[in-house]
This record gives C-alpha cells, sequence and structure tokens, in this order.
C-alpha cells in the first residue's frame, strides 16, 4: 500500500469513528449539512454512511451492526453499536497489554525505552481492576543484564567469566560489548573478543560473573554485528560435516540444529549431516542422545564415542 493510500484510509477510519457519535448527538440532520461541519463532500459523506452498514460487533448479524434510517436527505443512528462510548479495556486485555509492554521494555536492543515506561504507567493507572502486579522477566534477565546494557550506555569493555557449553568449559575473556539482543526468548551479548581475535556471541545466563573495566570499548573497524535472522548460531561453511543415524525419539535434534540434510530412510530412522564447529561438542551429543543415534561419519568420532561409553561402564565395573 502507497503512503497516499495508507494516509487516506487513515483518515476515512479516523472520520468514520468520529462520525457515530457526530449524528447521534443531531438526530435528523440534512447530509449536506452534516458533510458541510465534517469537511467533506456529500458524495464521500453518503459513501461513508454506506460504509457503516456494514460495521459493528463480532457476529455481524441482525442487532450487530450499525444502523440507520433516512427520511429524504435526513438521516438519524438507530443502533450505535456501542461507538457512543469511550473505549475501555477489561483486566484480562489491559493484563495482556501490561505483560506485553513489560516484555518489550526488557527486551535488549530496544532503544526508546522511555516511551515504553510512560505507556506502561498510563496503562496500569487506567487499569485499576488488576489485583496484583504483573512481573516479567526474560531468560537472563537480571542484575547481569542490567550491568551488561549500562556497560555498553557508558561504552566501557567487560571481563567475563564465561561457560562454554560447546567446550563444556569455562573461561576468562575480556570483551568490547557491541549490542544486546534477544533471539528466540533468550539474551545474548555480542561483543569483539580480544582472545579469540573476532566477534563472538555470549548467552547472558552462561557468563558467571563480570566487571566492568575503566578504559573503553575499542571493537576494531572489522568488527561488525552478525545477522541472527536464521538463529543465532550458524554453522562455518568450513567446519566438518558428521553424519547420524538417528531413530524417531531423537528426531528432535532436526528441529534444534541447523542440519545440512535429513533423509528418511525408513518410517522409524532418519539419516542426519551437520557440520559442526568441536568434534568434542559432537561426541557429547551423540554420547547424550543415547541408544536412539548411531554415527555414520567420521569414523574418528565413532571412535571417540564408544571409547568414552567404555570408560563410563569401566566406572560402574
Amino acid at each position: 500500500m502507497s503512503s497516499n493510500a495508507a494516509k487516506t484510509s487513515a483518515d476515512r477510519l479516523a472520520r468514520l469513528l468520529n462520525l457515530v457519535p457526530y449524528l447521534l448527538a443531531r438526530p435528523g440532520i440534512e447530509i449536506v449539512e452534516a458533510a458541510a461541519d465534517l469537511g467533506v463532500s456529500e458524495r464521500q459523506l453518503r459513501e461513508d454512511l454506506e460504509l457503516l452498514w456494514v460495521c459493528g460487533l463480532p457476529g455481524y448479524g441482525p442487532g450487530d451492526l450499525i444502523d440507520m434510517s433516512f427520511d429524504g436527505d435526513r438521516v438519524t443512528i438507530t443502533y450505535d453499536a456501542g461507538i457512543d462510548r469511550p473505549l475501555r479495556l477489561t483486566p484480562d486485555e489491559a493484563t495482556a497489554l501490561v505483560v506485553a509492554l513489560r516484555m518489550l521494555a526488557e527486551t535488549p536492543g530496544v532503544a526508546d525505552r522511555d516511551a515504553i515506561h510512560r505507556a506502561l504507567e498510563k496503562i496500569e493507572a487506567a487499569a485499576g481492576e488488576i489485583d496484583a502486579p504483573v512481573a516479567v522477566r526474560l531468560p537472563g534477565n537480571d542484575d547481569r543484564l542490567s550491568d551488561l546494557r549500562a556497560a555498553l550506555e557508558r561504552g566501557r569493555a567487560l571481563r567475563l567469566s564465561y561457560y562454554s557449553a560447546a567446550r563444556d568449559v569455562s573461561s576468562e575473556r575480556v570483551v568490547d560489548p557491541m549490542r544486546l539482543l534477544s533471539v528466540s526468548g533468550r539474551s545474548y551479548l555480542e561483543a569483539w573478543c580480544r582472545s579469540a581475535g573476532a566477534v563472538r556471541m555470549f548467552r547472558v545466563d552462561r557468563i558467571d560473573a563480570l566487571t566492568e573495566l575503566d578504559e573503553a570499548a575499542a571493537a576494531p573497524a572489522e568488527a561488525q554485528t552478525g545477522d541472527v535472522s536464521e538463529g543465532v548460531f550458524q554453522p562455518d561453511p568450513a567446519a566438518p560435516t558428521i553424519t547420524l543415524r538417528v531413530g524417531r525419539g531423537s528426531r528432535w535434534i532436526t528441529e534444534y540444529y541447523p542440519c545440512s540434510s535429513v533423509v528418511e530412510v525408513s518410517p522409524e530412522e532418519w539419516l542426519v549431516s551437520l557440520r559442526v564447529n568441536d568434534m568434542d561438542w559432537a561426541r557429547r551429543l551423540v554420547l547424550g542422545l543415547g541408544p536412539q543415534v548411531v554415527v555414520v561419519a567420521p569414523a574418528e568420532l565413532a571412535d571417540a564415542v564408544r571409547d568414552s561409553a567404555a570408560q563410563a561402564l569401566a566406572a560402574y565395573a
């Protein structure tokens, strides 16, 4: 829709919303007089009145739609479908808006938080029927997220103690924060990692500790924020590929991890290929999936899984 068309539609909607209370206050008014008062042509007003015939309440049957009567060139509203009353939110509607606004206020990367809080205050003040306050928190949204947001606003570097699930280790590193974002309900810090010499994504709930440094954040010119439209973590095209024979109970991995290919071998088994940046992570993935998964390739991954399973069994001997 063009901007002109959108403006015309918006103008007409505003005119229609004003038209009903205007006519209610002036039963039997002549159409030509009403058109002059409303600043539209007589033809436009008649078109608006024709549109009002099909406007009303859900159900859209007799008794639901706005109704009018005409006496020559005079018009009277006989049923207003409630448009004469100011809009009031039900407790459920107000609660839904409060939750949505608080969720938006907690979402990393939102620029104009003041506008959100002003709208929230107005709705909460108007919705006196809500008995209890509504608390909304995103995963990882505690004091840590507030500290990260403050460091970003001040442009400071950070020292992180971070747990890497891929390598199952915790490490200390200094980073230059670039942005906070929320993807699939999780909060992330995207930053230049000085240890790796590259941009890295850190899950906020896996940051065990952080310290704001006195020095300014100084990400190099080549540091660019990534495209997260397809998910936070995308496999490196140069990373090795693993192939797994997956049973029915473990097919969920095809929805959780980016896969290169998924082939249905039988109704009970799929052949799944995916790229991995860390073979040790792949070993732990396969072990965690249990007997529902068999490693097809590469051979070294199958050997690593077999050795780990043997060591685990030996501990029970």
